[in-house]
C-alpha cells in the first residue's frame, strides 16, 4: 500500500427522485477527487433494500468509483442476503461492509436467521470465498449496546477472526479513544486496517441528537461552541472544519491508514477537509 492515505466517502439511499439526483450530484463531486471507494448504507427489507441495491449499482457503474454495498443481517433471511450476494458479485462488486444493523422497532432478533456481524462475515465467506472485500465497523468508544468495554473489544476480535479484511470506525471527536482502541486490538492479535470514520460538522442540533443515540461523545469544548453560535451557521461550519481538520491531521500523523467520510449526500464539507489535507491524488 502506498503511504497516501486511503480515503473513502459513505452515502445514504433517498427515499425521493430529487434527493437521488442530489447524491449523485455530490458522487460526481466526489469522485474527481479519486477516493478509494464510496459506500452505500443499508436498508432491509423491500424498497428501501432496493434503493441500496440501485445506487450502489448507478454509484459502481455510471459514477465509475468503486462503490461498497452495506450489508445488514437484521430482517433478512439468509436466501435473501445469498440472492444481494450474488446480485453484487455478478455486477461486479468487490467490497462489502458487513453490519449488523440496527433493529427495527418491535422487531426481535428471531427476524433473521443471522444475528452477529461476525456470522454475516461468515456466510459472506461461505458463499463467495474471497471475491469480496470485506469491511466491518469498530467502536473506539463501545458499541451503545455492548456490556462493557471488554466484552465490545471480543466482539470486534470475533468479526476478524471470521474473515474480515478491515475495519471503518463509527465517528468521534477524541482522536485519544481512536489510538486506544487501536492499542487494544493490537494487543489481541489483531492486524487490519482500522479506519476512523470522520463526521463533519455542520448542523449542531442534528449532530447533538444523533451523537446521542449512537454513542459518540461530542466533547463538552465543541458542544458549548457551537451552542454559543446560535443559527449562525456560517460561524458553525467554519468552526467545524476547523476542529475535523485537525483531528485528522492528528489522526494521520498518528498512523490511521486512512479517513472514511460520512456525507450525509453533501460533498462542500468532507471536501472542505480533503483540501485543507491537501489529500489530493
Amino acid at each position: 500500500m502506498s503511504n497516501q492515505p486511503r480515503v473513502s466517502f459513505e452515502f445514504f439511499p433517498t427515499k425521493t427522485d430529487a434527493g437521488h439526483e442530489k447524491l449523485l450530484t455530490t458522487a460526481s463531486k466526489l469522485a474527481t477527487h479519486n477516493p478509494e471507494f464510496f459506500s452505500c448504507t443499508y436498508g432491509a427489507g423491500g424498497s428501501t433494500r432496493d434503493r441500496t441495491l440501485n445506487t450502489v449499482l448507478q454509484l459502481d457503474g455510471e459514477i465509475k468509483v468503486p462503490t461498497a454495498p452495506h450489508l445488514s443481517c437484521v430482517g433478512d433471511s439468509k436466501e435473501d442476503l445469498r440472492e444481494l450476494l450474488h446480485l453484487y458479485k455478478d455486477a461486479g462488486i468487490k467490497r462489502i461492509v458487513a453490519l449488523r444493523g440496527d433493529l427495527p422497532s418491535g422487531m426481535g432478533m428471531a427476524n433473521g436467521e443471522l444475528r452477529y456481524a461476525n456470522e454475516l462475515v461468515e456466510f459472506i465467506r461461505a458463499e463467495t470465498g474471497d471475491h469480496f472485500y470485506i469491511e466491518v465497523a469498530a467502536y473506539p468508544e463501545m458499541h451503545p449496546q455492548a456490556r462493557d468495554f471488554e466484552v465490545d473489544l471480543q466482539n470486534f476480535a470475533r468479526k476478524v477472526q471470521a474473515g474480515s479484511d478491515s475495519a471503518i470506525t463509527q465517528y468521534f471527536f477524541n482522536p485519544d479513544c481512536y489510538f486506544y482502541f487501536v492499542e487494544r486490538t493490537r494487543k489481541l492479535g489483531i492486524d487490519i486496517p482500522i479506519v476512523p470514520g470522520i463526521m463533519p460538522i455542520t448542523n449542531y442540533s442534528k449532530l447533538a441528537r444523533f451523537s446521542d443515540s449512537c454513542g459518540a461523545e461530542l466533547p463538552r469544548w465543541i458542544r458549548k461552541q457551537l451552542e454559543a453560535y446560535g443559527d449562525d451557521i456560517a460561524s458553525i461550519q467554519a468552526f467545524g472544519e476547523e476542529v475535523i481538520t485537525n483531528m485528522c491531521e492528528r489522526l494521520l500523523e498518528g498512523g490511521a491508514p486512512g479517513l472514511h467520510f460520512y456525507t450525509l449526500n453533501q460533498a462542500e464539507p468532507s471536501l472542505a477537509v480533503w483540501d485543507n489535507l491537501q489529500l489530493n491524488r
